[in-house]
C-alpha cells in the first residue's frame, strides 16, 4: 500500500508522457519521407516534439536537430524531477550523472577528431546549473583536451582524466572506458546508501544487465580492434557481475576467435534471453539494444508503482532519440525505407 500511494501520482505522470512516445507507425512513417526537412516537420507535429522544434529555421545539420531532441529529454526529467517527491529525487539525482557523462564524452569525440562542437553546450545551460556542478560556460569556451579537463576541475571526473591525460597518449576508448567505470561504480555505491532494499533490487537487474553487456562490449572490442593481452582486458572490466558468472567472462576473455568468443556469449543468460543462435554473429550494440529493452520493459510491468517506471522511461526516450537521429540521417543521405526501419524498429 506504501509504494501505491508514494508512486501513484508519478506513474499516472509517467504513463501519460509514455503515451506520447514514437509507435513503430510513426516510426515507418518518417521512413518514406524524403527529406529531412519533411522529417522535422513530422517530429513537429508530434506532441512530444512540438515545442523543441517551434523556431527551427535554416540549415537543418545534425548538431542543431540533436541538440533540440536532447532538450527533449532534459524538459522530460525536468518535469518529473518537479513531480517527483524527495525520495524519488534521490533516484533522479543519481540518473543525472548519466547525463554528464554522455556531454562529456561527446566534447570527447568532437576534441579527438579536431572537430568544431556541433551542438552549442550552451543550451543546456539553464538546465545543469539546476541539477550539476559542470561549468557550461567554462566547457564550451575550451580548444582542446587538455583545456577541456582542466575546466573540470573541482567535479569529480577531473582527478580520473586529469591522471589519464599524464600517462601515454590515450585514446577515446580510454576515456570512455574510465567515465563508465566512474559511473557504475559510482552508482552501485549509492544505491546501497540511499535506496530502500525493494529499490536496490529493482534497479539491480537493470543497472546489474548494463554493466555486464557493457562488459561483454569491452570485451570484444579490446580483443577484436585493440588487441589487447588477456591481463590488460581484465584490467579494463567493471569489477561487478550480475547475470554474467567468472567462468563465462573467463571464457569470452581467453577465446582464440570469434566463434570461440560467440560460443562463450551464447551460453549466458544475455545469449538466452536475446535467442542466440549457433550460427549468428549479431553486433553487440544490437544485442546490447535488444536484451536491455526486454529487461527494463519487464522492470516496470512487473513494478508498476516503483523506481523502475521513472527508470524505465528515461531509458526508452532516450533510446527514441538515439533512433531519431539515426532515422533523420538515413533520409539525409538517402537510404532506403525499409533498410532505414531495420536500423530503428526492434526485430
Amino acid at each position: 500500500m506504501g509504494d501505491l500511494l508514494s508512486y501513484s501520482g508519478i506513474t499516472t505522470k509517467v504513463r501519460a508522457m509514455e503515451s506520447r512516445l514514437i509507435t513503430e507507425g510513426h516510426f515507418r512513417d518518417m521512413a518514406s519521407l524524403e527529406t529531412v526537412s519533411d522529417a522535422v516537420e513530422y517530429l513537429r507535429r508530434l506532441p512530444a516534439y512540438e515545442g523543441v522544434f517551434q523556431n527551427l529555421e535554416g540549415e537543418l545539420h545534425r548538431g542543431v536537430i540533436e541538440q533540440r531532441l536532447i532538450l527533449s529529454l532534459y524538459q522530460d526529467f525536468a518535469k518529473l524531477y518537479r513531480f517527483a517527491n524527495l525520495d524519488q529525487r534521490k533516484f533522479l539525482d543519481l540518473y543525472f550523472m548519466h547525463f554528464e557523462i554522455r556531454l562529456i564524452k561527446k566534447c570527447f569525440r568532437n576534441a579527438m577528431g579536431r572537430s568544431r562542437p556541433d551542438i552549442d553546450l550552451l543550451a543546456f545551460r539553464e538546465f545543469f546549473d539546476k541539477h550539476s556542478r559542470l561549468d557550461l560556460v567554462k566547457l564550451s569556451s575550451s580548444s582542446d583536451i587538455s583545456s577541456f579537463i582542466a575546466n573540470l576541475e573541482g567535479s569529480i571526473y577531473y582527478g580520473l582524466l586529469a591522471e589519464l591525460e599524464d600517462g601515454k597518449q590515450p585514446a577515446l576508448f580510454d576515456y570512455e572506458v574510465r567515465l563508465d567505470l566512474l559511473y557504475f561504480k559510482s552508482t552501485w555505491k549509492v544505491m546501497g546508501r540511499h535506496l530502500t532494499r525493494k529499490e536496490r533490487k529493482i534497479l539491480s537487474r537493470c543497472f546489474g544487465s548494463r554493466m555486464d553487456l557493457l562488459n561483454i562490449q569491452w570485451i570484444y572490442r579490446s580483443k577484436k580492434y585493440y588487441h589487447l593481452q588477456s591481463a590488460d582486458i581484465y584490467s579494463l572490466l567493471i569489477p561487478i557481475h550480475y547475470q554474467l558468472t567468472r567462468e563465462q567472462v573467463t571464457k569470452m576473455v581467453e577465446a582464440a576467435s570469434d566463434d570461440e568468443f560467440y560460443g562463450a556469449l551464447r551460453s549466458t543468460f544475455y545469449g538466452r534471453l536475446t535467442d542466440l543462435e549457433a550460427r549468428d554473429r549479431p553486433d553487440l550494440e544490437s544485442l546490447t539494444q535488444k536484451a536491455l529493452g526486454k529487461i527494463y520493459r519487464l522492470a516496470s510491468q512487473q513494478n508498476p508503482y516503483s523506481i523502475a517506471v521513472l527508470n524505465s522511461y528515461l531509458y526508452f526516450k532516450e533510446e527514441e532519440i538515439q533512433k531519431i537521429i539515426t532515422l533523420i540521417e538515413s533520409i539525409r543521405y538517402s537510404v532506403n525505407p525499409e533498410e532505414i526501419i531495420s536500423y530503428v524498429v526492434a526485430q
